[in-house]
């Protein structure tokens, strides 16, 4: 247990302390360490080093109980990964709502601004399997478990507010398509193989999702700086019975912020556990990350004036059209205390609903709503998975299902039937009291069919808007994005049905795609022809929707930012301490790094600690750099190869860069000079006057340096494409 999750559990909140509810019912399973080694059934043990044998050279015995206990617990420790979503971060927290939303639901936690539900979040990957790296180009699942006072409520979900399928019927094959070919199990966490794109190029309606997934929404930061959907339509039901259909935002704080392609793929080998690792760090930090919960509401008349089918999961609806409003905020403050019985055994459900909230007939839904159940009893070992400790309501259950593997709940009496009057005396019967979970009495069209909806069948115009909708750079990070996935295909046939699905997104992306990659040119007329393409579209109020970029998103600030502040023996500390001192002072982390661990010595013989080396910490797990004045140190780093690389890597990364005095040395190569023009996301600065304590200067520079972090990146920086990194 860390110190920071050690003395929140020591904090013992009282009973119905509303957050620390979940906690609390943790803390009755949580073990510490005892002095004492014992057997499972309590029995102390001598010695914790020999197993038993007959002689101490002979054979060990079969009746070593001690050994067969450790070494059958060790074989099956491990229990079947999820079959997607395998590579999970998690983290505890809390719930609160801005004002009561009783007009439109009557989910208890959506009711009081005073109360506080407790949350247990899962961020994962979707294809890779456990073992896989973070940072691959993929899809992000974003699940909430709230522990209400009604029951457990699921909102499962994603980074991207739609999907690659309409219909359940398809998401096996999808899965299949994606995860590593069967024949040699290869590629790992990657959809740059030909059978994922075989499948794609075989169905126009992920064209939709496609261009997500080839945006820089699939490469985040950080799980921090992502948003959340809950992808299908739900609704709202208040206690009137009255319906709203409802869409589910999380908003972070931070902004949606994402990786550079290159980056992203170096990370991965450097530290395959960044999302991961950047999580746990900021909650041990006390930088609690953040997400606002918004929603879109339709009412229930109103379900077809958007012009296109809500039940599909292909399609959003725009901000424009249709605001989200922000309605409450989640907190993670606690990390998990044992990542297999919290983050690996937690077992979500789109099904696991509390009143007020409810289903629509979205088709890809419906399946889910089957599969979870199943997934979860392969996976955890049977039908009694809600009763692992971190799967428990904090409400109390009560129903009479019995017995079942790893039952653990022990039902006193005589009866597991009902109805029945032996258990209390009382008649066990429920026969259509008004309280409890109402489902929505929604009229039902027959008669029954196997069939889509024309009203699924457009499957490019909200592809198209979103393209529109992207910034000059997310568009050329969507074009090399297609380029490279398409370029790793062994059958050309396949990049020449993708360039022609996208001719009926843009014409231009098309050609774009189509250039290096050794094909034909697109043809829109050639995809029009193939099985399953629909030729239908809807007219959009809207051909680009600003809401759909990252650029200028978050609250503008630099928390949480991590700073690498190059240094050499020379350096210049007079300078370097007051300009630390603003970054951090405005939420920046700052890491010292230089040729070796310990220390080096500024010109004025001071000891500056060095946190990292060039080689353990490359700029690739940095948002910005210091490179701070001094003539030797300058001279010094600008002779080292990895201090050199560590500059031209976040430069082409389009990262933020502050040099000061002689530290421009080291942006020499690319003709960067302290007379030059800066390029966008560059300070270049004299080294600050600080006699006499006047530090005006260097808070200035920390001024013009906070700002450019503050953007995240500046890809309109030009010619990183040469830059040797």
């Amino acid at each position: 247990m860390t110190p920071r999750n050690r003395a929140a559990a020591n904090r013992r909140p009282k009973a119905g302390d509303g957050p620390n509810g979940k906690q609390m019912q943790l803390a009755g399973f949580t073990q510490e360490g005892a002095a004492q080694l014992t057997t499972n059934q309590g029995l102390h043990i001598p010695d914790n080093h020999n197993s038993l044998k007959a002689g101490v050279r002979g054979p060990t015995l079969l009746e070593d109980f001690i050994l067969r206990e450790k070494i059958t617990h060790f074989d099956h420790e491990r229990i079947p990964e999820r079959a997607v979503h395998a590579r999970g971060s998690a983290a505890h927290g809390y719930f609160e709502v801005y004002k009561s939303m009783s007009q439109f639901t009557c989910a208890d936690f959506l009711q009081d601004p005073a109360q506080k539900t407790p949350v247990f979040v899962r961020f994962s990957t979707v294809a890779g399997e456990r073992g896989s790296a973070d940072t691959v180009r993929d899809v992000r699942g974003f699940a909430v478990k709230f522990y209400t006072r009604e029951g457990n409520y699921d909102l499962v979900g994603n980074n991207i507010p739609v999907f690659f399928i309409q219909d359940a019927m398809k998401f096996p094959d999808l899965i299949h398509a994606v995860k590593p070919e069967p024949h040699h199990a290869m590629p790992q966490a990657a959809s740059a193989h030909d059978t994922f794109w075989d499948f794609a190029s075989l169905m126009p309606e992920s064209t939709h999702m496609l261009m997500w997934a080839m945006s820089d929404r699939a490469i985040p930061r950080s799980y921090r700086m992502m948003e959340g959907f809950g992808v299908h339509t739900f609704r709202f039901v208040n206690a009137r019975g009255e319906s709203h259909f409802v869409k589910f935002h999380w908003k972070p704080k931070l902004g949606i912020h994402g990786l550079a392609w290159d980056e992203a793929q170096k990370i991965a080998g450097k530290d395959a556990d960044f999302h991961r690792r950047d999580l746990w760090d900021a909650i041990e930090n006390g930088d609690f990350p953040e997400w606002e919960l918004g929603v879109q509401m339709i009412p229930q008349d109103k379900e077809h004036s958007l012009g296109f089918d809500l039940l599909d999961p292909t399609k959003l609806i725009p901000e424009e059209l249709v605001p989200v409003q922000k309605i409450g905020r989640l907190v993670l403050d606690r990390n998990p205390d044992n990542f297999f019985a919290e983050t690996e055994q937690v077992a979500f459900h789109p099904g696991h609903v509390v009143p007020g909230i409810d289903f629509s007939n979205d088709p890809l839904l419906q399946g889910r709503l089957f599969s979870y159940t199943d997934t979860q009893i392969s996976r955890l070992g049977g039908a009694n998975f809600h009763e692992l400790p971190i799967n428990k309501a904090v409400c109390p259950f009560h129903n009479f299902q019995r017995d079942g593997m790893h039952r653990q709940t022990i039902a006193r009496g005589q009866v597991a039937y009902e109805p029945n009057t032996l258990g209390n005396g009382a008649e066990y019967r429920v026969d259509g009291e008004s309280g409890g979970f109402q489902s929505y009495p929604e009229a039902i069209e027959a008669p029954k069919v196997r069939r889509r909806s024309a009203s699924f069948d457009d499957h490019f115009t909200q592809a198209r808007l979103f393209f529109n909708s992207q910034s000059t750079a997310e568009k050329e990070h969507i074009v090399a994005a297609f380029r490279f996935e398409l370029s790793k295909l062994e059958v050309p046939a396949i990049r020449q049905r993708m360039v022609d699905n996208l001719a009926h997104v843009d014409e231009k992306l098309a050609r774009r795609v189509a250039e290096p990659l050794g094909i034909g040119a697109p043809d829109a007329k050639a995809a029009a022809g193939r099985p399953g393409f629909r030729d239908h579209r809807i007219a959009s109020a809207i051909e680009e929707s600003p809401a759909l970029r990252m650029v200028d998103t978050g609250d503008g600030s630099i928390k949480t930012r991590k700073v690498a502040i190059l240094v050499a023996d020379g350096v210049d500390s007079a300078s370097l301490k007051p300009i630390r001192e603003a970054l951090e002072s405005a939420g920046a982390t700052c890491k010292v790094v230089g040729p070796r661990l310990g220390t080096v010595a500024s010109a004025s013989k001071r000891q500056i600690d060095v946190d990292a080396t060039f080689a353990n910490m490359p700029s690739v797990m940095f948002d910005a750099v210091l490179l701070p004045a001094g003539k030797d140190g300058a001279n010094a780093m600008s002779q080292n190869g990895d201090a050199v690389h560590f500059v031209l890597e976040a430069y082409k990364h389009c990262k933020a860069i502050c040099a000061v005095g002689e530290g421009v040395q080291l942006l020499a190569t690319l003709g960067v000079t302290a007379d030059s023009a800066a390029p966008a996301g560059v300070v270049v600065a004299a080294t600050p006057v600080t006699n006499l304590g006047d530090t005006t200067a260097a808070t200035d520079i920390a001024a013009s340096f906070v700002a450019a972090i503050a953007k995240h990146r500046h890809w309109d920086r030009t010619g990183v494409e040469a830059v040797p990194a």
